[in-house]
């Protein structure tokens, strides 16, 4: 049996509801396949969201949030602490994930779970269920927001370049935190190591760029930020939850081709400096899903530029920015201390241009 939309949505994180939202209220037939058993489990996030996020989206229930944050305190190599105003929020992600799914699917969008959009054949979109069973859909435009490893992307012969590898565990904190932190360190070449509180606990975890004579094993390097954590007694008791994800840190130059786009991680739309994902695959995707939604209706596929352009306009001159600092940070590590004035947002140097 073949099964017919305007839209189909590989993915159902944020990029991918927040496409499929977009598009169904734009009045687009939508079906959204997610691999994973249920939508935002396990969570790959540090789980922090700027307070600005919540007014876009308009969410009623705030039953995902855990605690507020004021502000972000860099702490530097030579133990300078650089503190900035950053409103934001700590959440329960996979929460988050799955009310953006359920606003979804109020707005009249079919998601299906435990199902992989598997290959393209003679037009149709194959897909395989949990148990192994297979089906075709017909989709006059297809959305990939499929994870930095994108099936999607594959499919157009598109890859995000640049991937670094993140590692995280949850341990509990020896007193509140109202802020975030981050630790810039020459053990973790190319990013930071972070804690970010969640009431009486913290996600605690770090990234590091591969493929240099300053890169370390993530696991080793990780134990040792924790045990540094210890030490310093913010931190006490065993770490938990340990997880294991990729950040791309190079947008792709185009998100479209033929009836099919990209849009979050699967475009590189993660500020390759932060490592923050969640804001723009929510922009990214509203945009992606009203162009879709336009390119369907009119049976023009030539529409799908749109989007490309509004990416661009939307979040490209901040993602290619943070593309050069990163170039800078990774070339003068040697010199981090005084370079990252110049690569970290929390300095107005960050913002010149050189």
């Amino acid at each position: 049996m073949i099964s017919e939309y305007d839209i189909l949505v590989v993915g159902a994180g944020p990029a991918g509801s927040s496409a499929a939202w977009a598009a169904a209220a734009a009045g687009a037939r939508v079906l959204v396949v997610e691999r994973r058993k249920a939508v935002g489990v396990p969570v790959r996030c540090a789980e922090f969201i700027p307070r600005l996020l919540l007014g876009e989206l308009s969410f009623r229930d705030r039953g995902f949030v855990v605690q507020a944050v004021r502000a972000m305190r860099a702490v530097l190599p030579d133990g300078t602490v650089k503190e900035t105003r950053a409103p934001g929020l700590t959440i329960h992600r996979d929460q988050f994930d799955q009310l953006l799914a359920d606003y979804a699917r109020q707005a009249g969008v079919e998601i299906l779970e435990q199902v992989r959009a598997v290959g393209t054949e003679d037009g149709f979109v194959v897909l395989k269920q949990a148990g192994g069973s297979l089906s075709r859909v017909r989709a006059k435009v297809i959305i990939g927001a499929d994870g930095p490893h994108s099936t999607v992307g594959r499919w157009m012969g598109l890859r995000v370049r640049r991937l670094i590898p993140a590692l995280q565990v949850r341990v509990s904190l020896s007193k509140p935190m109202e802020h975030t932190e981050v630790y810039f360190h020459p053990w973790i070449y190319g990013a930071y190591g972070w804690v970010f509180p969640k009431d009486d606990q913290a996600n605690v975890g770090l990234a590091i760029a591969q493929g240099s004579k300053w890169s370390r094993p993530p696991k080793a390097t990780l134990e040792w930020f924790v045990g540094r954590l210890r030490h310093e007694g913010k931190i006490k008791g065993p770490t938990y939850s340990s997880t294991f994800g990729w950040i791309p840190v190079e947008p792709l130059q185009t998100a479209v081709k033929g009836n099919m786009m990209l849009v979050g991680d699967a475009a590189g739309h993660t500020h390759p400096i932060t490592g923050a994902g969640v804001p723009q695959a929510v922009a990214c995707g509203k945009a992606a899903g009203i162009c879709a939604a336009e390119a369907a209706a009119k049976n023009d596929p030539g529409l799908l530029k749109r989007y490309d352009q509004q990416w661009q306009e939307d979040v490209g001159e901040a993602l290619h920015l943070a593309v050069e600092r990163r170039k800078i940070l990774e070339r003068q590590w040697h010199l981090l201390n005084d370079i990252l004035p110049y690569c970290w947002i929390g300095f107005k140097e960050y913002y010149e241009r050189t």
